[in-house]
């Protein structure tokens, strides 16, 4: 008998008041695609709904997608929330309209990966199949 695929479970989620969704949406399709169980949180969450989300939804991996500039507060502030919350184990990716210049700073605000426009979806896919694989052996 083949050896069954684990599905991770991802959640999507737009913090802030930022209304643009169609790269987080083109995000967790890409990884329904590709197997992933994908919650989405819809827009304009505060990062103390996401990290409940992500906990109550058992997910192995946060995903956030911002265009609105302030990914440098609100990124970071999804991970205290889910630190806050227990839950400082569970990893957080990010993409959006990020300049260059910030991704250092969102590394080391605890963000373990960051994606802008024009990276290849396989690239992403690969990075949360990762993150999730290394948040689940810790589990056990």
């Amino acid at each position: 008998m083949p050896e069954q695929k684990k599905t991770h479970r991802v959640l999507i989620g737009k913090p802030g008041l930022d209304g643009h969704d169609r790269g987080a949406k083109f995000i967790a399709r890409a990884l329904r695609d590709a197997g992933f169980e994908v919650v989405y949180t819809g827009i304009r969450r505060t990062p103390e709904e996401i990290a409940a989300a992500a906990i109550q939804e058992d997910v192995s991996a946060v995903g956030l997608s911002l265009l609105s500039g302030a990914h440098l507060s609100l990124f970071p502030a999804v991970v205290q929330a889910l630190k806050n919350a227990g839950a400082g184990d569970i990893p957080v990716l990010g993409g959006g309209i990020i300049p260059d210049e910030d991704v250092a700073l969102l590394k080391d605000a605890g963000i373990i990966e960051v994606y802008t426009p024009g990276t290849p979806v396989t690239q992403i896919i690969a990075a949360f199949r990762s993150a999730c694989e290394t948040q689940e052996a810790g589990r056990t």
